[in-house]
């Protein structure tokens, strides 16, 4: 049976003491341009990583036998939260300890995976608030909400937003019930402010079902979208292209090697671009991963500690 969804640790995210307010900064924290990768051919392969557990710079450990390209492509950081101000009476973007830590060590934990030319995203998850993306009141709350993310990926130097429209519990705290237009007001407006970026979709929640509204579909606004589903196969519900889907998804570590294998096969030989992975730890997982590597690459994967 394959997990339904991620468990999520986020001590430090729950605790009430803990809710702050984001201060942004003027200018991005910028680092030198990307090192071209080696080359590599096949699907985009995408890492969850778990920052309450485990270092983003594990993403950077695996590279391909035959070549010694990237392993991973995309790297996110999981996760931001999206919180109720309950004074404002507006949606807040919040970091716990553990994100804040490495968006502050961004020169450490963020830019020696860009200079090894992997993307660096941060995801946005509820946080049991009853603030989501689903439930902004007008237009202008959610265009000022889309100033956070935008702001917080110019002022950390990161590559994009990925939304996950899990754990925000709608109607906590007064808030209203899912909208049909709150979502497609939110990646409008961050889209405009950050064109050149990335946007994803972890296809879970109310959000992920209501991409269009007054005639505006948000589908293409998209970089990619993925199945949340881990050891499952499900292609996304958007009308984006093949190369930016990833029907398949695994949790490294509990989703079987033959699964993974089956999975990246299909990827593969259905045309899909994009392989989804979920839990990158601290361990030497290269033989996990080379049982997707081998089917999406032709190559094993070495791990450098």
């Amino acid at each position: 049976m394959f997990t339904p969804v991620r468990s999520r640790i986020r001590t430090a995210a729950l605790a009430l003491s803990a809710i702050t307010a984001l201060a942004l900064g003027a200018t991005a924290t910028t680092g030198a341009a990307a090192a071209p990768a080696a080359a590599k051919q096949g699907p985009t392969s995408v890492a969850y990583v778990e920052v309450n557990n485990n270092s983003m710079l594990n993403v950077g450990k695996y590279t391909l036998a035959n070549g010694g390209g990237n392993v991973f492509d995309v790297a996110v950081i999981f996760a931001a939260n999206i919180n109720y101000d309950t004074s404002a009476k507006a949606a807040t973007l919040y970091f716990n300890e553990n994100v804040q830590r490495v968006l502050d060590n961004a020169a450490t934990q963020i830019r020696p995976l860009q200079q090894k030319g992997i993307k660096v995203v941060l995801s946005v998850l509820g946080n049991h608030q009853g603030a989501g993306f689903a439930n902004f009141p007008s237009q202008q709350a959610a265009s000022t909400f889309a100033k956070r993310p935008s702001d917080t990926v110019a002022k950390y130097g990161l590559d994009g937003i990925d939304f996950d429209d899990e754990y925000a519990e709608y109607g906590n705290n007064g808030t209203g019930q899912p909208n049909a237009s709150s979502f497609v007001y939110l990646v409008s407006a961050l889209r405009a402010n950050m064109p050149d970026k990335i946007i994803s979709l972890y296809n879970i929640g109310p959000a992920a079902s209501r991409l269009s509204y007054g005639g505006v579909d948000i589908s293409s606004k998209f970089d990619y979208a993925w199945n949340p589903y881990y050891g499952s196969w499900q292609v996304p519900g958007i009308a984006l292209p093949k190369s930016k889907l990833s029907p398949a998804a695994v949790e490294i570590g509990r989703t079987s090697q033959s699964t993974a294998a089956n999975l990246a096969r299909r990827t593969v030989s259905e045309g899909y671009g994009v392989y989804l992975t979920y839990n990158l730890d601290g361990a030497d997982r290269s033989a996990d991963v080379s049982a997707f590597t081998r089917e999406l690459y032709g190559s094993d994967a070495h791990y450098t500690p």
